[in-house]
């Protein structure tokens, strides 16, 4: 994928999952919020699930990366990229930016980017979305479409124009 708004990307190690679990947290929190549970509670609970996740991830994509998104300044981790290039298909598992990062236009540069890189490969792109992300208007932005609903998520597809 092209370097976007001079963001880099890195493997993620070991040494990485704490800040990925802060991040998969930062992604959860206003939900949980309602729930009237303590904090700690609400913390015990993300980490279980963060676990479960990166667990899933780990298993069942075996042939995707898995990047953390830098600050280009700093070189901190700001977010996380997981893409699962397919014969056909580039597939977004996974993309999520520090609360603080977002809104910036970098969400929407790598994305821009993903579709680049696929429309030159004849390949679609595709993500499972919830339906209440706020991000879900970013995707219909970019020409992403409703495919199918599976749960609380929807599958969104984008095909490189013919």
């Amino acid at each position: 994928m092209p370097e976007v708004l001079d963001i880099a990307l890195r493997p993620i190690t070991d040494a990485d999952l704490p800040f990925l679990g802060r991040l998969y947290a930062g992604t959860r929190q206003q939900e949980l919020a309602v729930t009237g549970w303590p904090q700690q509670q609400i913390d015990a609970f993300l980490a279980q699930q963060f676990a479960a996740q990166h667990k899933y991830y780990s298993e069942n994509y075996h042939a995707a990366s898995f990047d953390l998104i830098l600050d280009p300044e700093s070189g901190e981790p700001v977010g996380r990229l997981y893409l699962d290039r397919r014969d056909g298909e580039i597939r977004i598992v996974d993309i999520a930016l520090l609360p603080e990062w977002r809104g910036r236009g970098i969400g929407g540069g790598i994305l821009r980017g993903i579709l680049s890189e696929a429309g030159a490969a004849g390949k679609s792109v595709s993500i499972h979305v919830e339906a209440n992300n706020p991000a879900m208007s970013l995707y219909l932005r970019l020409g992403f479409h409703h495919v199918a609903d599976n749960g609380i998520y929807h599958l969104m597809e984008w095909s490189a124009p013919e």
